[in-house]
């Protein structure tokens, strides 16, 4: 198993990618301490795993409130005895913030984002890293989109706001490395299954004055083997990055587009 012995705290486990990385990196042996704002979503994703043999805990933790995540990943590392993963898949509702051009978005709209994910990825990544630096060792991911990297209309802040966690990411790569610690943030394109998919589409294709799954193909079109990446690839390359074999690499963006970026 690839993440044996290891305990990971999985942020937005509720979620369509936070569920699917939290169950792949129980599949390979983690304890997964699964974290958000929802307690009926977590222990639904909790169920899940446990039904697979798997190993978890549930906490409702707000990830824009700084004493509560450090003193969450403060209790998972006294309990298990260490924290070696800590990936953040928090995501907020996409309607007013995309599918709206930027001389019509209001500020607030626009600010929403950049004022939340990088906000709440710092505050995570920060809490992980004063326990992993202590230890020597372990794994922060992020994760980002392909319009980071791209330029796509209509993305109101969603995209500076990626772009602002990759750049997050390098740098704790940079500050962090000596001590033992990697950083690595996953880039992906859309993946048709998950429900904020579904919403986003939408609302691009309603920008674009076209059928959702003429958008939907227009996106697949655009990646290099004619289909978007699925959660299950996503979560599976997680698991990898989080172990022991991908030693190797940090600082880096990962890139799981399909190749709708090709580097």
């Amino acid at each position: 198993m690839l993440l044996e012995n290891k305990n990971a705290i999985v942020y937005g486990a509720s979620g369509a990618i936070g569920s699917a990385v939290a169950q792949a990196f129980a599949g390979e042996g983690a304890r997964v301490f699964l974290a958000g704002r929802s307690s009926a979503g977590l222990e639904k994703t909790a169920e899940k795993i446990q039904a697979a043999g798997g190993v978890t805990d549930v906490a409702t933790v707000d990830v824009l409130d700084a004493e509560a995540v450090q003193a969450h990943a403060s209790a998972v590392a006294q309990s298990a005895g260490s924290l070696d993963i800590s990936f953040n898949a928090v995501s907020l509702p996409q309607t007013g913030i995309q599918g709206i051009p930027f001389v019509s978005l209001p500020l607030e709209n626009f600010d929403l984002p950049m004022a939340t994910y990088p906000k709440a990825n710092f505050l995570t990544a920060r809490a992980a890293a004063h326990h992993m630096t202590d230890q020597g060792s372990g794994v922060i991911l992020t994760i980002t989109a392909s319009p980071s990297r791209t330029a796509v209309p209509f993305m109101g802040g969603m995209a500076p706001a990626w772009a602002a966690i990759e750049a997050l990411s390098r740098g704790l790569a940079a500050e962090l490395g000596p001590h033992g610690v990697r950083v690595v943030c996953l880039n992906a394109a859309g993946m048709p299954e998950t429900p904020q998919l579904a919403e986003v589409y939408g609302l691009h294709a309603d920008a674009h004055g076209i059928p959702r799954d003429a958008f939907h193909a227009r996106m697949a079109d655009r990646t290099l083997r004619k289909q978007l990446p699925t959660v299950a690839e996503i979560a599976n390359v997680a698991a990898f990055v989080a172990s022991d074999r991908a030693a190797a690499m940090t600082g880096a963006i990962a890139n799981l587009s399909g190749g709708m970026i090709a580097d």
